[in-house]
């Protein structure tokens, strides 16, 4: 059963998959706002290229790795984006970011997901966007955040992942930002 998560809630992975987790995804998904042949005419509505990322950090929150569009693995390979959807349309899930948990060095103590729009469009131009993460070793959807933050900005972190000592901890984050890419 998946959980549908509000901003600043958190569950525990183990505890929520019933079991030790090894691997686990992250899923993107959006629409663009279906614009009417005026709005067509006006250029509202189209493509929209949201980009997912992932930031790791270390304990005092300074950036080891950053995988995103421009690079779609981490440096140790224990995370694969699945690459860069430009338009969000189609069902599912747009972008992936895959997380070998089992190979994430010791060092990695924080993920944190975020969602830019490259394009520079803000998210009143976006709907029915979501994060899920899901048990990558049996495809179990665990936990589901809906951002369904419209308005002016062009960015979301979106969740964060982070190890202690009893596992893997997932938060629902939904903090707008500014910014075309996760570096800005």
């Amino acid at each position: 059963m998946t959980l549908s998560l509000s901003k600043k809630q958190s569950i525990s992975l183990e505890k929520t998959a019933g079991t030790a987790l090894s691997s686990v995804s992250l899923g993107l998904g959006w629409d663009p706002v279906k614009a009417g042949f005026l709005g067509k005419l006006m250029g509202s509505g189209g493509e929209i290229d949201l980009d997912a990322s992932c930031i790791l950090l270390d304990e005092s929150l300074q950036v080891i790795d950053l995988v995103w569009f421009r690079q779609l693995k981490s440096q140790d390979g224990s995370i694969q984006h699945s690459g860069d959807n430009r338009t969000g349309e189609g069902d599912g899930d747009d972008e992936t970011i895959h997380v070998d948990l089992s190979r994430l060095p010791a060092a990695v103590k924080h993920l944190i997901f975020t969602v830019n729009s490259f394009t520079g469009q803000n998210f009143d131009k976006v709907e029915k966007a979501y994060c899920r993460i899901v048990n990558a070793g049996n495809k179990n959807e665990l936990a589901r955040f809906n951002l369904s933050e419209r308005g002016a900005h062009t960015g979301i972190v979106m969740a964060s992942l982070s190890r202690d000592s009893d596992g893997w901890k997932f938060t629902a984050i939904g903090q707008t930002t500014n910014g075309r890419t996760a570096d800005d």
